[in-house]
């Protein structure tokens, strides 16, 4: 029996279960790609099964609001994605009479749909033969072939795409892709793999030369940047002032609360009195931090804190945002907000941040 036998009776043994897995339609299959972008199996099926409840054709994603649809998107993070897969879904519908493209080259015509995502529908959806590259498969079979490529350039996607293709041709395609990738995300990972459990072991390269740390070759991520953030929940009137960011900004379409970096030599309770002006145009009064935050984005880390802050003089103008809102506390949970605005939005509705003062006026 050859590796990639024993690799198919490893996964019929030991997959996970997961919804689309279990019913691989070609738009759960869709949305749960694009899920599972950047994102953990575990955090992305509850996300799901949500989202396909609220939206369980591709018809009924491509009418609904973008605001909606964010909304529902709210804390899985990278919010490009659910802005990418509302238009896409808009554009099956109009010019694919709802049907996707049922072969690899016509799934990446659809806006968001690049390689990996369109051999990803592609095989387990259509059962077409084509092999998915992602970070799982990148890790696993340059350990098994000892790959010395550095998995972040480009070469190495189409050196592994081009050994895995006539492997692929003689399998279920679903099958062995999704064996692959759920080899990567619980035996070959990247530290600490566990090889005596690998069904691949017997003729892993790096298993056999002991070269599992060394393999995949992947070049060093520059430090990641650090920002101090300082937002300003600015009260009038038991009211309490949102922006939702433009679209072409990170987070766009999302709200939040008036805010930014903390510049040298400056205070946060100062950062948020003047990012607070400079975006809103309001003249404030700051009172109390009440919330500090810690949030990792893709290429920086923030520590962010929120301040109490009164209004004092001034019309609210939107500045740097899409638009602005007074909104009463209650309401917050009807707008999508990014994690760590999230966190602050909890924090306002505990019982003790709305008593704690008589400004609130609730």
């Amino acid at each position: 029996m050859g590796w990639d036998q024993h690799l198919l009776t490893w996964f019929n043994a030991h997959q996970r279960e997961m919804p689309w897995r279990s019913n691989p339609l070609p738009y759960w299959v869709w949305v749960s790609e694009i899920m599972l972008q950047q994102t953990q199996v575990a955090t992305v099926i509850p996300y799901f099964n949500r989202f396909i409840a609220q939206f369980p054709t591709v018809e009924i994603l491509a009418a609904a609001n973008q605001q909606t649809v964010l909304k529902a998107w709210e804390g899985l993070g990278y919010y490009s994605r659910a802005r990418n897969l509302h238009k896409a879904a808009q554009i099956v519908c109009n010019d694919h009479q709802g049907q996707l493209p049922d072969t690899y080259e016509g799934l990446q015509k659809i806006p968001g749909i690049g390689p990996y995502v369109g051999a990803a529908i592609a095989s387990i959806a259509f059962s077409q033969p084509v092999p998915v590259v992602d970070g799982n498969v990148l890790r696993v079979f340059s350990r098994f072939w000892g790959i010395e490529t550095d998995i972040t350039k480009p070469q190495a996607r189409v050196v592994i795409f081009s050994r895995l293709s006539p492997v692929i041709q003689a399998k279920t395609a679903s099958n062995f892709n999704q064996a692959i990738m759920e080899l990567g995300a619980l035996i070959c990972t990247p530290k600490s793999p566990n090889c005596t459990q690998c069904p691949l072991s017997f003729e892993c390269i790096a298993f056999q030369t002991n070269r599992t740390t060394e393999l995949p070759v992947k070049a060093k991520k520059a430090a990641t940047p650090h920002y101090d953030i300082a937002v300003a929940v600015i009260w009038k009137d038991g009211k309490i002032l949102i922006g939702k960011r433009k679209p072409d900004q990170l987070l766009g379409g999302m709200w939040e609360f008036p805010g930014g970096k903390q510049k040298p030599n400056e205070s946060l309770a100062q950062t948020a009195e003047r990012e607070a002006t400079e975006e809103t145009g309001l003249e404030i009064r700051v009172k109390d931090g009440f919330i500090t935050v810690n949030h990792a984005y893709t290429h920086f880390k923030i520590t962010l804190t929120a301040f109490n802050c009164e209004y004092f003089a001034g019309l609210a103008s939107n500045k740097t945002t899409d638009e602005v809102r007074w909104v009463d506390p209650e309401e917050l949970n009807d707008y999508p907000f990014p994690k760590a605005n999230k966190k602050v939005v909890e924090a306002i509705l505990a019982p003790k941040i709305l008593a704690q003062t008589p400004l609130f006026e609730v």
